[in-house]
């Protein structure tokens, strides 16, 4: 199983170390034929219209909708933001791949980061112990869309739409390898 991290911009290092520890190829992707022969795809936190000019200007738009379609693909924080369907604004490109509307930035500024525990469905154990960073969070759903977590005050922060994962978080920031572990359950789930 060969798991690919998109590695345009962002903690796409802290990904790539942690899917190596639950003992899976992990390599870093930055060109179109870098997606060929990947199983799943992360595309991690960092700042959203950069990946977006990035991913555009290195011709992988339309390369990563196609594997998003049919393969499993894992956003986190600005990667929720790049899978969603509509993030309120034209300008900004985006695969609309997830029937989800987000809300950049929903928390403010950089001062403004937190973390939380957090119980996710289908996750076992103690809470998830989640980073949020300049975050998004998921305004509304469309059917198909499981909410896998939300905060104290209701706000989405972790959804699923089959194959598809987005987390408005960082786990990749924690100790914590479940949702990587989860997440690469997704993916072998795809492959039997």
């Amino acid at each position: 199983m060969k798991i690919g991290v998109l590695a345009l911009q962002g903690a796409f290092i802290e990904h790539i170390k942690m899917l190596r520890q639950l003992g899976f190829e992990a390599v870093e992707v930055r060109l179109p034929h870098q997606l060929d022969r990947l199983d799943g795809l992360i595309i991690p936190g960092g700042e959203s219209t950069t990946i977006g000019k990035l991913a555009s200007e290195y011709g992988l738009i339309a390369p990563l909708r196609r594997f998003a379609r049919t393969r499993p693909t894992w956003g986190t924080c600005a990667g929720m933001i790049f899978l969603a369907k509509d993030i309120g604004i034209d300008e900004q490109p985006i695969l609309g791949a997830m029937d989800i509307t987000v809300d950049r930035n929903a928390f403010g500024r950089q001062i403004d980061s937190f973390e939380t525990d957090l119980q996710i469905a289908g996750l076992a154990g103690a809470p998830f112990h989640a980073v949020f960073i300049r975050a998004p969070v998921v305004t509304a759903v469309e059917p198909g869309v499981d909410v896998l977590a939300r905060l104290d005050d209701g706000r989405i922060v972790a959804v699923r739409q089959g194959r598809l994962l987005a987390t408005a978080f960082h786990p990749e920031l924690t100790d914590d390898l479940r949702l990587h572990a989860s997440f690469c359950d997704i993916v072998k789930g795809t492959l039997d």
